[in-house]
């Protein structure tokens, strides 16, 4: 039986990022087949000595990209018999990297959902949906890059749009250098870039406002403490909220 979706978002809202993001968004291609452990030897499975089979396993446990529950059935295998071991190369691997999968592509759906990305949504539900490891590992591999492409190309167009009515030079030439990028370099700007062009537009903007000899005390007082603090939180909360809240 299929795990329902809320028990995915719970499982997926639990581990980290780093663990769940094992999951290959970004590789060149598809998984051996399971039937053959091309990574060790190219004996069929049923074909393997027991040596050949614990290397293979434990070829699969010493890869990085390995996910939990292939981790917990790798071990599972490694500690029963010479068929426990021959049975999870031939089906049990699969299943358990669609279950690594499913839950790779739960957390995808609660960011994305939190994040209004409404491509991937869309994606990361059709393939929930199917369920299949194939369809999993396919979307996790391929689709799931394209679609995130398109959901940052709109934001970083978003992002340009707001900056150049709101004066910000710093974000508006970063964004519209990258707006018609690369997948990796919209979604680098998208999470890291776009932060600190901000932050720096947010200084030059606090800046003008101690320059103006009309800004009273307490304004001045609170801008000061935001340049203090330099985060770009602290810059973009005194710009958007805090500067508002100061009395005379």
């Amino acid at each position: 039986m299929r795990p329902t979706r809320a028990a995915l978002l719970v499982v997926a809202t639990a581990l980290t990022p780093a663990l769940l993001f094992t999951a290959p968004a970004f590789a060149a291609g598809p998984q051996a087949p399971a039937t053959t452990v091309s990574t060790t030897s190219d004996t069929p499975v049923d074909e393997m000595s027991e040596a050949e089979l614990r290397t293979a396993i434990t070829d699969i446990l010493a890869d990085e990209n390995s996910g939990v529950a292939v981790v917990r059935e790798a071990n599972k295998a490694l500690s029963g018999t010479v068929e426990d071991m021959r049975a999870f190369l031939k089906t049990g691997y699969r299943l358990a990297q669609a279950e690594d999968d499913r839950v790779a592509v739960a957390h995808i759906l609660f960011v994305a959902t939190a994040n209004g990305d409404k491509r991937v949504i869309r994606e990361a539900n059709q393939v929930l949906d199917d369920g299949s490891p194939e369809a999993l590992r396919a979307w996790l591999e391929t689709g799931y890059v394209q679609a995130q492409a398109e959901d940052d190309r709109v934001a970083v167009a978003h992002i340009l749009y707001l900056a150049r009515a709101n004066g910000d030079k710093r974000v508006a030439q970063e964004a519209n250098e990258v707006v018609g990028g690369t997948p990796e370099e919209l979604r680098a700007f998208r999470q890291t870039g776009y932060r600190l062009a901000q932050a720096e537009d947010d200084a030059v903007y606090i800046f003008r406002l101690l320059a103006d000899p009309k800004t009273s005390d307490a304004l001045r007082a609170a801008a000061e403490a935001a340049l203090d603090d330099g985060s770009p939180e602290a810059l973009r909360h005194f710009r958007t909220i805090g500067q508002y809240e100061v009395g005379d």
